[in-house]
């Protein structure tokens, strides 16, 4: 099975190629230029890099939320036109998960992670799981101990300790902004991520999950800042 994987979800982005369960090719986009001058030109540039057109494609896979309102849509809106054209079904991954995937390698069964991204104006996206005993990528790697939320930083970790809940180790740009709040545990950068978006959709696939490109929905967590400001006035 041949998988195209793209996340748009921050300012780099990225772009992957999966085929059978291996990451043939993953690049990071070029922060300086937004997602739409550069889409869908980066996943037709990957594809040629390996001699393969997007009608090669048997499954097209995106981050889905939360992150950039405007990233995720274009993100979003490029794998239903591609899928759509060439018949393809599509997978939707959250973006936390995939981020709390690459948190855990190396780590044992039982240890948590958190994983937090930088949702402005003094909140993180965030969600928490703990490992299992299963393999780096598996579906079953991460059980989740909350599911995603927009939250301050402070309160969030205070919640978390109170519960019993101390992460081992995060993951994301969210992570390296608060390190300080964050103190003594493992603290990760914000990763690459299409070629775990990638690996994540060919597992759901084969469980039946892929779906027609019309029925992808965004995982906003949050309103969009354009439709609060517009409740403002």
């Amino acid at each position: 099975m041949r998988v195209l994987a793209l996340d748009t979800t921050t300012l780099a982005g990225s772009v992957a190629l999966i085929v059978d369960d291996r990451i043939v090719d993953e690049r990071a986009g070029d922060r300086s230029r937004p997602h739409a001058e550069r889409l869908p030109g980066e996943l037709v540039d990957l594809v040629c890099a390996h001699h393969l057109t997007l009608a090669d494609i048997d499954l097209f896979a995106v981050a889905s939320g939360p992150g950039s309102f405007t990233g995720m849509r274009i993100g979003i809106a490029t794998v239903q036109g591609a899928a759509f054209v060439h018949g393809r079904g599509v997978i939707g991954v959250p973006v936390l998960d995939a981020m709390a995937q690459i948190g855990s390698r190396g780590r044992a069964a039982g240890e948590i992670v958190a994983a937090w991204m930088d949702a402005h104006r003094h909140e993180v996206f965030a969600a928490l799981y703990r490992v299992s005993g299963a393999p780096e990528l598996d579906l079953d790697r991460l059980e989740v101990i909350e599911s995603p939320v927009a939250a301050d930083p402070t309160a969030l970790l205070a919640r978390w300790t109170s519960g019993g809940h101390r992460p081992d180790v995060f993951v994301g740009d969210g992570a390296e902004k608060y390190r300080d709040l964050i103190g003594s545990p493992s603290v990760i950068g914000m990763p690459v991520l299409a070629g775990a978006i990638g690996r994540l959709a060919t597992a759901r696939a084969r469980r039946g999950e892929a779906i027609a490109p019309a029925a992808l929905q965004p995982l906003y967590v949050r309103r969009p800042d354009a439709e609060i400001a517009r409740d403002k006035k």
